[in-house]
């Protein structure tokens, strides 16, 4: 069995970056066998549908690895809803959108705390854990809602709007957060806007979050040019089109789509939201506008659903996979930190979007 502490086999692994994965399951003596498929087999079993039966015997090595390792390192897996399959059903512990994270990350059991997301949800996750070790298996998982906005920005909107309250969307660096009074999700955010007790509210940095959450919120709210590179590609005609090729099929779609996209669907709401709207309506034939991955690991839980599939992908969700996931696990790599100063501000803003929303 290999073990993280033994220096030399860590080093050894450590020099050869590309090819750590590989060499990590030779240590541990773990490979793909007739021994190995009968073990995975009922795991195999329920995501069949979203998994190609070719592509199985990669996955299995990395899946039994990753597990064994949770066991002996005292660990546990955070991963969002638009993780691919082989990560969402067969590594993670916990799975949600990011307020789920959110809250899961708090009541988290373990030394150790493994975020398959984005940057910022490791951020987050190390704001409500300071004394556990939370590892990013990618850092170059970004965000380009995070990347729209800098705390700067968020100081110079306090000086052009004084004494507005700011909401701040999770998808934000723990920078901007430490600026904002409560941060806020797409399942919480109308309910956090109108708790403010103000006429007028900032809420960034995502665009058409903002101006969708103006048309439910009692109070003016004022957004900021930023946008999921996903979401916005998403249009009211495309979907209009989709509609004219199979009038029987149901829409949801995600509040970061532009506001005449929601006009088109017969839903939108969070990536939790959407996923109990699928559990609840059972539709026959059913487009999720949102991140592609969702359908698949929905589809899992849902097989009498037809998922139609626009298939805009995020190319940042899609730097976590299994390999890595495997070698930051080993290797403790990347550890996330926060700024004490920094951390405390943003800790509060988190944990204020939590106490609301209970």
């Amino acid at each position: 069995m290999f073990t993280a502490s033994d220096s030399l086999k860590t080093n050894a692994i450590a020099a050869l970056p590309g090819q750590s994965g590989a060499r990590i399951l030779e240590e541990m003596d773990i490979a793909y066998s007739d021994g190995l498929a009968l073990d995975m087999a009922p795991l195999y079993e329920r995501v069949k549908s979203v998994i190609p039966s070719v592509e199985w015997p990669f996955f299995a090595p990395y899946i039994k690895a990753i597990n064994e390792l949770k066991k002996e390192k005292n660990a546990v897996i955070l991963a969002h809803n638009y993780q691919t399959p082989e990560i969402f059903h067969c590594v993670a512990d916990v799975v949600g959108d990011s307020l789920q994270l959110a809250i899961e990350a708090v009541n988290a059991e373990g030394d150790m705390i493994v975020q398959c997301g984005v940057h910022f949800m490791a951020e987050t996750s190390k704001l409500l854990n300071p004394q556990k070790t939370v590892l990013m298996p990618d850092m170059g998982a970004g965000c380009s809602l995070a990347e729209s906005i800098t705390a700067n920005d968020v100081r110079a909107l306090r000086e052009a709007y004084p004494g507005v309250p700011i909401v701040t969307y999770v998808n934000t660096s723990a920078a901007v957060k430490a600026e904002s009074d409560v941060c806020c999700t797409s399942s919480n955010a109308v309910k956090i806007v109108n708790s403010m007790g103000a006429d007028r509210v900032l809420c960034i940095p995502d665009e058409y979050l903002a101006q969708n959450i103006a048309r439910e919120a009692d109070v003016e709210v004022i957004a900021w040019k930023g946008r999921c590179e996903v979401h916005e590609l998403f249009t009211a005609e495309e979907l209009q089109q989709y509609r004219q090729d199979d009038p029987g099929l149901k829409i949801i779609a995600h509040p970061e789509c532009k506001p005449d996209v929601l006009d088109e669907a017969d839903f939108s709401g969070s990536t939790s939201a959407m996923i109990k709207w699928v559990s609840d309506n059972q539709p026959d034939r059913v487009m999720m506008v949102t991140e592609c991955s969702m359908s698949d690991n929905i589809a899992v839980e849902n097989p009498q659903v037809n998922f139609v599939r626009p298939c805009n992908l995020c190319p940042h969700m899609k730097q976590i996979t299994l390999p890595k996931i495997l070698e930051s696990m080993v290797l403790n790599r990347t550890e996330i930190t926060v700024d004490e100063d920094v951390a405390d501000k943003a800790r509060a803003a988190v944990e204020r979007m939590i106490a609301l929303s209970q």
